[in-house]
Parts: structure tokens; C-alpha cells; sequence
């Protein structure tokens, strides 16, 4: 039997150590799905819902894993609904390579059913590589391309291949004059700055007394050296969102989360510090950076491109983060002063008792912070989260303390609704071993993660590990935009766009064959929780939240709430008025600093 196009993807994939597609069949792929069937399903054709959440599910599994993730679609529709989750890669420099079909190379150009012009359609979001096959003989150079790229370059790449190719006897490239050959290795060498640049940046951290560093997921790598490095400078350090799993909580310098879903304690650390360090960040938001001009900075990232942004850094060292941290080590003084730590500690030991009183606020009926509060210390050391977009992204990045092997993770820049659910569902084929925990909005969960219960319901057996839990914040509310209104839009809340209808989440999942568990009061929190982490299969454990709890930034006044709250009386609902009510008698607890 001769070897096919698809054949030959198939196997270049499995040359690769690619073990899982995520995907949704279409006739635009009939010859790759022909030859997954001839390979043994190897590699492994895992089949959303929908090609969105398929790349999704590609995301997640190539966050959680440091692997490249791969996700295919038919033409036309299928590939268009691939773009979401693809931006979504892009955006967080995340590894992903997207294989879709196109209609018969015969068809191409006549208005044919299906054809849409994909090499225009992704020149955006693949814009490091973007190809279409029209010949056997440009495989493999293309698709070993396409990985190489995607994995060098942390983005997304894409092959276009029609389908009546896929279906051809594959021919290799020959050794002849326009022919390109290819190879599979994927070997370089982590580059770190020359010394004299290491220098500059030494001394400006030695000269500085407040010194803060900035991690981001480019120091996932790093964390000894950050620590190492912390110790010296008795610095302070803060997390940008991705980052959130570089570095413990339970580390009394560690400040946490910094920007508008992060704590007060990051914030102070870079209102007051003289020295900044960011390592393998873009953190995108200048206004939660030291003011210009009152702080000496230096850039560390591994992306040329991706340097010299967001502040006027005085030395940007493009290298390894970790290495290039080994290489500035030596050059670093001990600091013997320990007031500026002193000083970090406290404001964080005061943070972590604010959100325990925050947590335990009445509410009505549930306090959501109390459900991410109650959680964060029942976590196994080695659990995986994700959280989705919206209200529940704030609780995540504020009550949950990473601690020994937990990663988590979430759409950072596209801040895109619905990835909780099939990141984890990615996770899980890549790492079967470990539990996994997806914290969504009742939002996020009906326009996307209901559908993939049905996913989960089909695979769950095959993991080594079937604790899944998607815990679902039940308010009938898209909370999160409803507190911009009131913030920004000076609106109390437009219930045609807001109010969400009301759904069974529990009760669905017990109807697919998973667990189900619902919490209707804040005494129900804690046994919800045990009850869905020891169960022995996937669990929906769903909690009646208080759409009145507000997600107020770090740097909120007591008039900047006031101001929300008065876009709120402007309503003539009893609902608002109600809202309004439950806010004033809550909000005073949850400023750190009550009125000041």
C-alpha cells in the first residue's frame, strides 16, 4: 500500500513526539482522517465539542505540558472557528501548530462550497508561519517548519493542505535544485547577554536600596535563581498574571499578583520601590509600574521583540532567564539593610488577614471569595488549574496561594470567555497523573463549558487520575462586565445583556454520568469542596454566589466605589436598589485600608 500525504503528516507528527490532535472532523480533512484510521489513531485524535474549544484544548495542553500543541480543522467553517483559541496562543506566546483543510487544488479560485481564503484569513494570527501545501514534495519541510517555529518562536504556525492532496501518493524531496529537504531535530543553545551588559545591570541593582522584581511566565524556568536573587537584593517580588505559578505564596516577599486583579502589597511594591527588575514579562500596564522617572529598571526576556516595552528600562538583557540570572548572580552585592523587606513582609502578612476577613463577609447567599478562599488550602501540591475570564479571574489571582508543584494558568491577553474548561481538559491528556480544576463563571460555563461536560464525559476513564473538577460560580450574572458598567459606563446594569437564564449544573452533570454537587449557603462551601475532591470521577460542583460582591483593584479609593456605587441607585429595579445596598454594607471590609 503507497503512502499517502496524510500518511506522511501523520507519521512527521509522530516523528515529532506528537501525541494528541485535538480536533472536529469535516470533509476538508477526509484524507487525514483516513489515514488516522490506517495509523492506529496514533497519533491520538481527541474530538471537542467545537474546533474553537479543540484549539483550546491544544492551548491548555501546551501550557501545562511546555509541549507543542497541535489542533486541526476541516475548511472553511471548521478552520474560521479555530481562530479564537488560535489568538488566544498568540497572544500568550504559546506554542500551538494548526493543521486545516481547504477545498480540491481543481476548485481553489471558483467560488467553491467551503472555500474561504485561509492563507489571507490567518496571515494574522500565524503570521510567523503560514503555508500551503500544493505539491507532496514540500512535506516535510513545511510541517518541520511549522513545529520548529512554533516551538523557537512560543507562537502559532499553520499548514494549509487541500484536500485532494491529502489523499496522493506521498513523494519526498528529492536531492535536486529547488527541492528542500528537512530534518526533525529541534536542539539550540539558550543564549545569555554579553558582560558587559550583565555589569550595567549590576550595578544599578547594586546602587538601588527598594528593590522590586517582576516575574512572568518567561521565569517559569527560573525560580531558584529569582530566589537566589531576591535573598541578595532582600527585595520584594511580584507576579504578573501567567506568572502567577512561578513562585509560592507561602514566601513572605512574595507580593502576588499585580495589576487590576492584583494585591495591594504588589501595588505598594511598585509605587515605593527605587529598582525594578522585570524577568520574562510583558506585562502590559504601565499605570501599575513605578511612576517614570522615580525608579532605575532592567528588562530580562528571551524575545528580542518583546523587550524595551511598557517602561524606559535602562539596560534590556535579551537571554535565557535563567541563565542569564546565573551569569548576573556573582556580580550582585548583599544588601544588609532589611527595612525595605521588613517593610514587604508586613504589608503582605496584613494582605493574606484582609482577604481572610474579605473571604468570610456575608454575602447573599454565597460569598464567592469565601468559595476560592475555602479551596486554596485543600489543593493538592500538584494540582493544575485554570481559571476563566471574568469575576472568577480576580478571586483566582487573589485567594489562590500557589504552593509546592501547582501550576496554573489563563487566558492572560486576549482575555478571551470560555478556555477553563478545555484547558483542563488539554491538561489532563498531558499530564494524566494530576488533578485538574477549572474555576469558570456560569457565563463562561453556558457558552462553552457545557458543551465540553460531554467531552469530558467520553474520555474520563482513559486518565491514570479522574479527579476533574469544574467548579461553576452560579450568580445569573456576566458579573464582571457588570461591575464595568457601573465603574466605567456609569451604568447600574442592563439586564437584557447581563441577566443570564437560569441552568441546572449540577444536575447536568449527573445526567452525562459525572459527579454533581451544589452549595446553596456559606456553610455549605466546605463540605461542597471535600465532597467534589474525593470523588472518583469528574465533578460539577456549583456555587450560589453574590452577584454584589465587587472586584475592587488594589488601588481603589473609597470614591472611585462610591462613584460606582451611585451609577447604581441611578436604576429603578428593586434588584439594583438591593445590590446597591448589600455593596455599602460590605464594602468597608473589603478595602484594605477601609476609607483611606
Amino acid at each position: 500500500m503507497s503512502t499517502t500525504v496524510g500518511d506522511f503528516v501523520l507519521q512527521r507528527l509522530r516523528d515529532w513526539n506528537v501525541e494528541h490532535v485535538f480536533g472536529y472532523a469535516g470533509d476538508g480533512i477526509n484524507g487525514l482522517l483516513a489515514s488516522w484510521q490506517k495509523a492506529g489513531d496514533q497519533p491520538r485524535f481527541i474530538q471537542a465539542r467545537h474546533e474553537e474549544m479543540a484549539a483550546f484544548e491544544a492551548v491548555g495542553y501546551a501550557k501545562f505540558t511546555g509541549k507543542v500543541g497541535v489542533c486541526t480543522a476541516t475548511s472553511g467553517p471548521g478552520a474560521i472557528h479555530l481562530l479564537n483559541g488560535l489568538y488566544d496562543a498568540k497572544l500568550d506566546h504559546v506554542p500551538v501548530v494548526a493543521i486545516v483543510g481547504q477545498t480540491a487544488r481543481t476548485a481553489m479560485g471558483g467560488n467553491y462550497q467551503q472555500e474561504v481564503d485561509l492563507q489571507s484569513l490567518y496571515k494574522d494570527v500565524a503570521s510567523e508561519y503560514c503555508q500551503t501545501v500544493m505539491v507532496p514534495e514540500q512535506l516535510p519541510n513545511v510541517l518541520d517548519r511549522a513545529m520548529r517555529i512554533a516551538a523557537a518562536r512560543h507562537t502559532v504556525t499553520a499548514l494549509i493542505i487541500p484536500s485532494d492532496l491529502q489523499e496522493l501518493e506521498y513523494t519526498a524531496p528529492s536531492h535536486a535544485f529547488k527541492m528542500v529537504p528537512s530534518s526533525t531535530d529541534l536542539s539550540w543553545s539558550a543564549p545569555v547577554p554579553a558582560a558587559d551588559q550583565l555589569d550595567r545591570a549590576a550595578e544599578i541593582l547594586n546602587a538601588g536600596s527598594r528593590v522590586a522584581i517582576l516575574v512572568g511566565q518567561g521565569a517559569r524556568g527560573a525560580a531558584d535563581e529569582v530566589t537566589e536573587l531576591a535573598e541578595l537584593t532582600l527585595g520584594g517580588v511580584a507576579k504578573a498574571l501567567l506568572g502567577k505559578d512561578v513562585l509560592p505564596d507561602e514566601l513572605p516577599w512574595v507580593t502576588g499578583s499585580i495589576g487590576l486583579l492584583g494585591t495591594r502589597p504588589s501595588y505598594e511594591l511598585m509605587m515605593d520601590c527605587d529598582t525594578l527588575l522585570v524577568v520574562g514579562s510583558n506585562f502590559p500596564y504601565s499605570q501599575f509600574l513605578p511612576k517614570f522617572g522615580s525608579a532605575r529598571a532592567i528588562q530580562i526576556d528571551l524575545d528580542p521583540t518583546m523587550i524595551g516595552m511598557r517602561y524606559p528600562f535602562e539596560v534590556n538583557l535579551v537571554g535565557d532567564a535563567a541563565r542569564t540570572l546565573q551569569a548576573l548572580i556573582p556580580l550582585v552585592h548583599r544588601k544588609t539593610d532589611r527595612s525595605w523587606r521588613s517593610g514587604i513582609e508586613q504589608n503582605v502578612e496584613r494582605w493574606w488577614e484582609v482577604m481572610e476577613r474579605r473571604a468570610k463577609t456575608s454575602a447573599d447567599p454565597i460569598n464567592p471569595e469565601l468559595v476560592f478562599h475555602e479551596l486554596s488550602p485543600r489543593l493538592p501540591e500538584n494540582a493544575i488549574l485554570a481559571s476563566d475570564s471574568g469575576s472568577a479571574a480576580n478571586w483566582y489571582a487573589r485567594h489562590i496561594r500557589i504552593r509546592g508543584d501547582i501550576r496554573g494558568s489563563l487566558s492572560g491577553t486576549l482575555a478571551t470567555m470560555g478556555p477553563g474548561v478545555p484547558y483542563v481538559i488539554g491538561a489532563k491528556f498531558g499530564q494524566p497523573n494530576r488533578p485538574a480544576y477549572a474555576l469558570v463563571g456560569d457565563g463562561a460555563m453556558q457558552m462553552n463549558g457545557l458543551n465540553e461536560l460531554i467531552t469530558i464525559s467520553k474520555y474520563w476513564q482513559e486518565w491514570a487520575d479522574p479527579r476533574l473538577v469544574i467548579a461553576v460560580l452560579h450568580n445569573n450574572d456576566l458579573n464582571q462586565v457588570t461591575w464595568e458598567l457601573r465603574a466605567m459606563g456609569g451604568s447600574p446594569q442592563f439586564l437584557p445583556s447581563q441577566e443570564l437564564p437560569e441552568f441546572p449544573y449540577a444536575a447536568y452533570a449527573k445526567l452525562i454520568g459525572l459527579h454533581g454537587v451544589t452549595a446553596e449557603k456559606p456553610e455549605d462551601v466546605v463540605p461542597a469542596w471535600e465532597e467534589a475532591l474525593r470523588a472518583d470521577r469528574p465533578c460539577v460542583v456549583e456555587f450560589r454566589t453574590d452577584p454584589a460582591v465587587p472586584p475592587i483593584p488594589p488601588h481603589a479609593t473609597w470614591d472611585q466605589i462610591e462613584k460606582a456605587l451611585e451609577s447604581i441607585v441611578r436604576g429603578d429595579s428593586d434588584r439594583t436598589a438591593m445590590i446597591k445596598e448589600g455593596v455599602k454594607s460590605k464594602v468597608q471590609e473589603f478595602l484594605p485600608g477601609g476609607k483611606s
